[in-house]
C-alpha cells in the first residue's frame, strides 16, 4: 500500500442490503466519513447531480480525496469495499495481503454476491412485493436460485474453522452478504434451513460495527 491517505469520504447511500454494506465497512475500518442520504422513495437517486456521481442512477456511491488530490467518484458496492480495503485497510481487518490465495479467495466470495445472491435475490423481492401482477413462475425460479446459492453459502461455511467466508477473520466478502442474508425474510426464504449460515448471520450481527452500520443512513 501507499503512503497513508486521510480519508475525505462522502457516502451516497439508503438503509438497504446494497447500502449498508459500506456503511458497515466504515465502520469496521473505523474511517470518519459524512452521510448524504439518498430518499429512493422520492427518486433522488436519478437526479442530474447523483447521475454525475453514479450514471447508473444506483446506490451506493461514494466520493473521496484520491491520492493525486483530486476527487474520485467511485459506484458499486463491491468496487467500493475494494477501494476502501484497498487504499485504507493497513492492517488487514477487512482484507487479505494482495497476490495471496486469501485475496483472490475473498474476491471469489465478493464477485458471488454481487453477481449471484444480491441479483437473484433482489429478482424475488421483486416479483413477490413490486410486480404489477403474480407471476409464479418468476418467484418459484428467483426463488429456488436464490437457495440454491444460499445452499453453496451454507456447505461453504459448514467447513469454516473461523466462521467466516475466508480464513480466519472477517473480510468484505462477509460485509457483502450480511445485508442479503439478513433480509432473506423479505423474500419468504427461512434462513434456517441453512443452520451454518444462520449461525454465521448470528456472528455478524453480534459485531458492534455491524450493528452500527447497518443503521446508516439515520431515519429523519
Amino acid at each position: 500500500m501507499e503512503d497513508a491517505k486521510k480519508p475525505d469520504i462522502t457516502l451516497y447511500s439508503a438503509r438497504t442490503p446494497n447500502g449498508i454494506k459500506i456503511s458497515i465497512a466504515l465502520e469496521e475500518l473505523g474511517l470518519p466519513y459524512k452521510v448524504h442520504k439518498i430518499e429512493l422513495q422520492k427518486n433522488v437517486q436519478k437526479e442530474d447531480w447523483f447521475v454525475e456521481i453514479n450514471p447508473n442512477g444506483r446506490i451506493p456511491a461514494i466520493t473521496d480525496t484520491f491520492t493525486d488530490g483530486k476527487t474520485i467518484q467511485l459506484f458499486e458496492s463491491g468496487c467500493i469495499l475494494q477501494y476502501l480495503v484497498d487504499q485504507y485497510d493497513r492492517d488487514y481487518k477487512l482484507s487479505y495481503p494482495k497476490g495471496t490465495r486469501e485475496s483472490y479467495e475473498m474476491s471469489s466470495w465478493l464477485f458471488f454476491q454481487n453477481s449471484g445472491v444480491g441479483p437473484m435475490q433482489g429478482q424475488v423481492n421483486h416479483f413477490l412485493h413490486s410486480a404489477p401482477e403474480r407471476i409464479e413462475y418468476s418467484i418459484n425460479r428467483y426463488t429456488n436460485e436464490t437457495k440454491r446459492l444460499y445452499s453453496i453459502l451454507d456447505k461453504h461455511l459448514s467447513a469454516s474453522k473461523s466462521g467466516y467466508f475466508v480464513d480466519d477473520h472477517i473480510s468484505i466478502a462477509d460485509i457483502s452478504h450480511i445485508g442479503w442474508v439478513n433480509a432473506a425474510g423479505w423474500a419468504k426464504i427461512d434462513v434456517d434451513e441453512f443452520p451454518h449460515l444462520k449461525q454465521w448471520k448470528e456472528r455478524m450481527l453480534e459485531r458492534p460495527a455491524v450493528e452500527k452500520g447497518r443503521q446508516v443512513p439515520a431515519d429523519g
